[in-house]
């Protein structure tokens, strides 16, 4: 999923900061420069002005997007910014006054020096920060970029993006398509792959985003292009070279100092993924309250029925291929790992791609009796009640996973991956998602998996996520009632 608007205040949270500090700094001053003393938070009225403001703050960052591409503009645009967003939370200020009609109790010289300080504090905090970001700028930011060119302007396409890398990006490696240059160095950048082998690269290594711009002499590498988005990964296509491109999601944009072509399975614009990451932190917040109430019950059942760890720790894959460690509590015997390999054979899912039995031996409990009864236990009650999946809440927390996305491939899974099933790792994974609440206990094709998860990414916006946590409490709910 391609994500819009990189330079909005999302990404620059840590300036968020400063700059409301500012503020308060500026509020202080104002009010002490027209009061000469006192403390302005121990009077009811000064106070909340002061949550207020904040609140203000934050409301024109994020609806106004006043730090949209604050790296791209000079000193003079910069001035003109701040002081259009100094103006506003000015006049939401006299909004709040007039609605809690308090107008004339309030001093008018706070308000207004509070704004003039205000306004050259945070000119001067921004043009800082801009400096170090622009610093920042050469070492590069999370977000892995694959650049794939030709031998003849590769070196020219590195120092390009290196010098107006305003999306933060770190070059993860180049693609020669006309030489084979694998295991070279151009410009510090090692050649990682060629033509024929850069999807696979793509699909088993740590690629966010992929930039492809190639020599005029040369043709567009349409089948690789095609490739890529198979994998789900996002692509930019120079629009000086390219015509056409297929692709869910296209819209214009820059790439260091080049304008491109972004093609992707879907498009979430700042606001969207700052809703979304806000549904999960609260998420996640109460999630791991729960966990920590449930574990007080389930802990003493688990240890007491397989002596051992409570929590179960596996390195999964999640988006574009960044390998982390999920956790869940332990629902299986220590030994589950090694007796998997001979249970195979009765694998539910027939290509193997994922593993599901009916009756797993390995869950704590399990055991099939001399008269061929099936018995259960405490692995069995917390897997259809989804109480192993709890502790999933601190992944989520932690930015690893989301409170729906797709499930994360444990690793041997992921080695058998094909070029389109990457595709389900253009999002971060979730504890649930489509597949989960269509009857996941049903459907024993990958494919269908597959389908389900890309047709997610495809439509996602923040009603979907709803709707399917949503069907997923009642699933869940359901499931417990029928026990």
């Amino acid at each position: 999923m391609y994500r819009k608007g990189s330079q909005g205040w999302i990404k620059h949270y840590d300036f968020v900061l400063f700059d409301l500090f500012a503020l308060q700094f500026a509020y202080l001053i104002a009010y002490f420069i027209r009061n000469g003393a006192g403390n302005p938070y121990g009077i009811p009225l000064y106070r909340n002005m002061a949550v207020a403001i904040e609140l203000a703050d934050i409301a024109v960052l994020f609806f106004f997007e006043t730090l949209k591409n604050v790296l791209k503009r000079g000193y003079y645009r910069e001035l003109a910014v701040t002081v259009k967003h100094v103006v506003l939370v000015e006049l939401i200020a006299v909004l709040y006054l007039f609605t809690i009609q308090a107008g004339q109790q309030f001093s008018r010289s706070v308000l207004y020096l509070t704004g003039v300080f205000y306004g050259i504090i945070t000119y001067l905090v921004r043009i800082l920060w801009k400096t170090f970001l622009q610093k920042k700028m050469l070492a590069g930011g999370s977000r892995s970029l694959l650049i794939v060119t030709t031998k003849d302007i590769a070196s020219t396409v590195i120092r390009n993006i290196k010098e107006h890398n305003f999306e933060m990006f770190s070059i993860a490696g180049l693609v020669i398509i006309d030489e084979d240059m694998t295991g070279e160095n151009i410009c510090g950048i090692p050649v990682v792959a060629g033509e024929k082998t850069a999807a696979n690269y793509v699909c088993r290594e740590w690629i966010d985003e992929v930039f492809v711009n190639v020599s005029p002499e040369y043709p567009y590498p349409q089948k690789l292009i095609d490739q890529f988005m198979e994998t789900g990964v996002t692509v930019h296509l120079n629009l000086a070279r390219i015509s056409e491109s297929l692709g869910s999601k296209q819209l214009v944009e820059k790439v260091g100092n080049y304008t491109v072509l972004t093609t992707s399975m879907n498009y979430a614009t700042t606001k969207q993924v700052f809703m979304k990451r806000v549904l999960d932190i609260c998420g996640g917040l109460v999630g791991c309250i729960f966990t920590g109430i449930i574990v007080l019950f389930v802990g003493p059942a688990i240890y007491i029925s397989s002596p051992g760890p409570i929590f179960f720790s596996q390195e999964r894959v999640g988006k574009n291929g960044k390998k982390f460690k999920m956790y869940k509590f332990r629902s299986m015997y220590m030994d589950a790992e090694e007796r998997k390999k001979e249970l195979m054979k009765e694998n539910r899912v027939s290509d193997g791609m994922m593993f599901k039995m009916d009756f797993d031996p390995r869950v704590i409990g399990n055991k099939i009796l001399p008269n061929g009864e099936k018995k259960t236990g405490i692995g069995d009650f917390i897997r259809k009640t989804s109480l192993d999946e709890f502790p999933q809440f601190f992944n989520v927390l932690k930015g690893d996973m989301s409170l729906v996305g797709t499930r994360p491939p444990t690793l041997d899974e992921w080695e058998k991956y094909e070029l389109h099933h990457r595709a389900r790792l253009a999002i971060k994974p979730g504890i649930t998602g489509m597949w989960q609440v269509s009857g996941r206990s049903e459907i024993t094709d990958f494919e269908e998996v597959v389908k389900l998860d890309t047709e997610y990414i495809a439509n996602w916006d923040v009603g979907l996520d709803f709707k399917i946590l949503f069907k997923t409490v009642m699933s869940v709910l359901k499931k417990e009632g029928s026990m």
